[in-house]
């Protein structure tokens, strides 16, 4: 058979999820420069919906199952015989984890696993539904991807083949900010000259209770881009910072770049990722970074960023005026920045997931 008729069914139930998150950018984003590649010939799974506009733009043919998310979930981990999905199909991206049964070889992309080794940070519903995802994933999966090798890692002392697992690490679209979009945003959102930059989605694990804290103690304004999660307020959360935080959320790819361009410094201090995709967002933008030692953020940072201890509220606050004081070492880490962003691509991702295919098909 030739490659280019080889045929692989990708989940993107994500892109509907309350709050996509970096499953979902990474999800389309390897999409498009598979598209581009042209080695297989790609097709959607998604749950029923109304609204279909999550998928517009997508590239591929989607194809919608007759249950709503949580029932076709629930089937998806009960059933274990093959069920029609998509046609004829080759191959299965699950490309949020979740693995429909099929009888076709999968390939499962594991973003991170902190719902194992920190089940309490995760929502109600989340603590009973990812562990069992997570040993459907280990019975199906012909192989495992995965952004980090802290996640590969990870994923192994769970029970995961070693052989089975292959680090994929995500891109970013390097596309600077323009002067007239920066302008733009600090008018029209009315940002504040110098300000600390946090972009996320609000829940447990991304330690913003300590950050806040952080920047209190240096006394500088604070934009928050991003919704609430769970298991946290985001009001509550932000209170004690008063007029001194900006919070934001929806904003445009456009709007985004030119906040990150914006700001002063970039601080993401995460307790766990499995890729960190915020922080070379920030680099492409020329706005320094501080993360999170030991995590799977240094390790895509790549000596690009200062390096802090995520529970240490004091070390994240010295770190901050370290960065608001010292311009040589602002401009040492820009540069660094700028350099890590080169290698980091979309492309390259595509590759990576072209080879896995190639090798799970016998290619």
């Amino acid at each position: 058979m030739d490659l280019p008729n080889r045929r692989v069914a990708i989940t993107v139930e994500q892109l509907w999820h309350r709050v996509p998150g970096g499953t979902a950018v990474s999800t389309r984003r390897t999409l498009a420069a598979l598209l581009e590649r042209g080695d297989h010939k790609y097709v959607g799974i998604a749950a029923r919906h109304r609204d279909r506009s999550p998928a517009q733009n997508l590239g591929i043919e989607v194809h919608y199952q007759w249950m709503p998310r949580a029932a076709m979930y629930e089937s998806w981990l009960r059933l274990g015989r093959p069920e029609p999905i998509a046609g004829s199909i080759d191959l299965i991206w699950a490309a949020a984890m979740v693995v429909p049964p099929a009888s076709s070889p999968v390939l499962a992309t594991v973003h991170d696993v902190d719902f194992l080794e920190s089940p309490e940070r995760l929502s109600r519903r989340g603590k009973v539904f990812f562990p069992r995802a997570w040993q459907v994933t280990l019975e199906r999966a012909s192989a495992m991807a995965v952004p980090s090798e802290v996640v590969r890692q990870a994923c192994i002392s769970h029970g995961m083949d070693r052989d089975r697992v292959v680090v994929v690490p995500w891109g970013v679209v390097n596309r600077p900010a323009t002067p007239a979009e920066i302008a733009s945003v600090r008018e029209r959102f009315r940002l504040p000259e110098r300000f600390i930059l946090w972009v996320g989605t609000i829940e447990p694990r991304k330690n913003l209770v300590r950050l806040v804290e952080a920047v209190r103690r240096v006394g500088i304004d604070f934009v928050v881009v991003g919704p609430d999660g769970w298991n946290l307020d985001g009001a509550d959360l932000l209170g004690p910072l008063k007029e001194r935080v900006t919070r934001m959320s929806g904003l445009s790819t456009t709007d985004l770049r030119a906040v990150y361009a914006a700001a002063s410094v970039f601080v993401f201090p995460s307790l766990a990722e499995g890729f960190g995709l915020p922080i070379l967002e920030a680099m492409v933008q020329a706005t320094p970074v501080i993360t999170s030692r030991g995590t799977a953020t240094e390790e895509v940072a790549d000596g690009a960023a200062e390096l802090v201890e995520p529970t240490n509220v004091t070390e994240i606050s010295q770190a901050i005026s370290r960065l608001l004081e010292d311009p040589g070492r602002v401009e040492n880490l820009i540069e660094l920045g700028l350099d890590r962003v080169l290698d980091a691509t979309w492309a390259e991702t595509a590759f990576g997931y072209s080879e896995l295919f190639d090798r799970i098909l016998g290619g």
